[in-house]
């Protein structure tokens, strides 16, 4: 075994027995390198990634490949997922260099950490114009000897390239109604509309996107933003990119019309994803938005929690085909010969036309990923429950796909959000337990007595890597959606030590922000990306929390570092609003205010609940809720809110000024 085998990373570890003689990321590995003369080979990617795997078997479990590479280079292996600064510096460094990006990232370092050769994935013998891997490392190996001077060069200026980068957006006034209007229109212009999403293949979830859009027609009763976000929620739980026998969302599809996916299953997507279908629910009352977000809700729970009560990062794409042969997509894919041993020939050919099976198949070998194509409801819905619990428990038998079962604060802050809220809007307490134990998880693991959060836990155990920007943000965001559905102040609370931190640590001059914190671990360049990607960035993640919490509690100093921040989205929402859809969100909850509601009476009142009811369907962007008794001092909001005439009461407050309190349902639901 090599250093590997003391980590905690599932990526890692699987590293732990390859010949090759890894390093994790520390200044141990560069001192190494700089006593030995030789280049750093860093190599980063994560547990769920089909390409890592591949690499992994055919370079860095073969003995020839690994003699080389231990000969002539300290390799460091470094889990993206633990460590996102370290993976944002050089994988900067990629895209600039190559154009593209993506994992496995390939890089050659000085002993000090200047990158100087990149890459992705390299094969073991030349493919499609690709150099081999032994070819790359030999050629590293002779410019390293042979060209120093040279390499030096390049090094010094890539690191020069990248200090320079800086961004300077914030502070330069919020989105306003123009900003909007354009990022409306970008997003017109690259919209699917015959298959829903934007752009081509692979087609990624528009999580954040679909989150603008909702807010955005909430605000301003725009037809074609709701259309946009309906058709591509549809379109996407209808095509193969969803589960349709156990719920949840693969990572994107690799064609325009959702019909193959990239089998891993990440937490994050499937956190965003069903707080986006729950949030279209509230907008529409769409049945198949209701059980999209119910469905991938227990996905969540049945396959990402953890014994600890956290949530685990991915299900990977790969499994075993049954016949010791790891396959992508192979636990989850069919064959009309396959449904005929479960169900029989009637039953299975109902299945295959209601799930787009065919004999040619839709995916690989003659295998088709299960889709609903029908645009009509089932004839027997019965006997469609009946084959899909059958197809579901044959394929239990399977070979499951691998679990990276290490807890990342910030997924596992998105996915406390997406089910308390979803457990709050569709009466399902047992969600909101499950997301009260995750967050509980958070504190107790996570959190030292200072607030600073640990990345990453493993089996109840806190890593050794700080949180970033994100980690701070979203789990701030899950506190603060707990706190509003349980009428728990202590989760406020929570929230604002961690939000208080990110004033101190993370935000610069001007309004902007950074992804580390001012006294991390000082890298060649400190990362600062405020583009929304497979998630939010840490960026438009703290503007929301920040913003949030100030409506809370009334705190200038929270709004204004969020307004602050929302300049970026001025600067960029207009060009680029698929990459800034969180940021465009979190805008439109600050042009609505965004409202702050107190409901205030006995938890046990029914005219109290129907009033807390009606405050959760709140459709008004960023609108937040604070409940309890009159004289309750878990909430700010509640402060100075009487019952009225000795009945429960709703107050609304927006821009600072408050409507009457109200005490009829009704009444508060025209308010918001």
């Amino acid at each position: 075994m090599n250093r590997l085998a003391g980590t905690t990373s599932p990526y890692l570890l699987q590293h732990a027995d390859n010949p090759v003689d890894w390093w994790p990321w520390g200044p141990e590995a560069f001192e190494e390198a700089k006593r030995r003369d030789v280049p750093v080979l860093l190599s980063v990617g994560y547990s769920a990634c089909h390409w890592c795997h591949v690499m992994a078997h055919e370079s860095f479990e073969d003995d020839a490949t690994a003699a080389l590479v231990n000969e002539n280079f300290v390799a460091v292996k470094v889990d993206r997922e633990e460590r996102p600064d370290v993976d944002a510096v050089y994988m900067e460094a990629v895209q600039a260099a190559t154009g593209q990006g993506g994992w496995p990232m390939t890089v050659f370092l000085t002993p000090d950490a200047a990158p100087f050769y990149f890459g992705t994935y390299f094969p073991p013998e030349p493919r499609h114009g690709m150099p081999s891997f032994p070819e790359v490392l030999e050629g590293v190996r002779d410019a390293w000897t042979g060209r120093r001077e040279e390499v030096g060069e390049v090094a010094d200026r890539i690191v020069k390239d990248l200090a320079g980068r800086s961004l300077a957006y914030g502070g330069d006034g919020v989105p306003g109604e123009e900003e909007f209007a354009q990022a409306l229109l970008g997003l017109t212009r690259e919209y699917d509309a015959t298959r829903g999403g934007f752009g081509g293949a692979p087609k990624f979830p528009p999580s954040m996107v679909l989150e603008f859009l909702l807010r955005h027609h909430a605000r301003t009763g725009s037809a074609g933003a709701l259309q946009m976000a309906a058709d591509t929620c549809e379109a996407m739980a209808r095509g193969g990119i969803y589960d349709q026998l156990g719920g949840g969302f693969a990572r994107y599809a690799v064609d325009r019309a959702w019909v193959v996916p990239h089998f891993e299953k990440m937490l994050y997507d499937n956190a965003l994803l069903c707080r986006a279908y729950a949030h279209l629910w509230k907008a529409t009352g769409s049945d198949l938005a209701r059980r999209v977000a119910l469905e991938t809700a227990d996905f969540l729970v049945r396959e990402l929690r953890t014994p600890e009560g956290g949530f685990a990062s991915a299900l990977d794409a790969d499994s075993d085909d049954g016949t010791g042969k790891h396959v992508e997509g192979a636990y989850y894919v069919w064959t009309p010969g396959q449904l005929a041993e479960v169900l029989g020939a009637d039953d299975a050919a109902l299945a295959a036309t209601h799930y787009g099976v065919t004999e040619d198949g839709t995916f690989e070998h003659g295998s088709s990923v299960l889709q609903l194509p029908q645009e009509a409801g089932p004839a027997d819905a019965d006997r469609i429950a009946s084959i899909a619990a059958r197809l579901l428990a044959a394929r239990e038998e399977r070979p499951r796909p691998g679990r990276d079962d290490k807890v990342v604060a910030a997924w596992n802050g998105l996915a406390v959000a997406a089910l308390a809220e979803t457990g709050a809007l569709f009466d399902r307490p047992d969600l909101v337990e499950r997301a009260t134990e995750a967050a509980d998880l958070l504190v107790r693991v996570h959190m030292d007595e200072q607030a600073r959060l640990t990345r990453t836990s493993k089996d109840g155990r806190a890593g050794t890597n700080a949180g970033v920007l994100e980690d701070y943000a979203d789990v701030a965001e899950g506190f603060l959606a707990l706190a509003a559905v349980t009428g728990e102040g202590a989760w406020l609370e929570f929230a604002g030590f961690l939000l208080d931190l990110v004033l101190d640590l993370f935000v610069a001059e001007g309004g902007a922000l950074y992804d580390t914190a001012h006294d991390a671990e000082a890298l060649i360049r400190r990362p600062q990306d405020p583009t929304d990607n497979a998630t939010p960035s840490g960026w438009t993640a703290a503007a929301g929390a920040l913003l949030s919490y100030a409506a809370q509690t009334g705190s200038e100093a929270h709004r204004a570092a969020a307004e602050g921040a929302l300049g970026v989205v001025k600067a960029l929402g207009p060009r680029a609003p698929r990459f800034i859809g969180w940021g465009l969100a979190v805008a439109e909850a600050l042009l609505d205010g965004p409202r702050e509601i107190a409901v205030v009476g006995a938890p046990g009142d029914e005219a109290f609940q129907e009033l807390r009811r009606t405050a959760l369907l709140a459709t008004a962007p960023g609108a937040v809720l604070a409940t309890g008794s009159p004289d309750s001092e878990e909430f700010p909001l509640l402060k100075d809110r009487p019952l009225v005439a000795g009945r429960p009461a709703a107050y609304v407050c927006r821009h600072f000024t408050c409507e009457a309190p109200v005490t009829d349902p009704a009444a508060l639901r025209r308010a918001l």
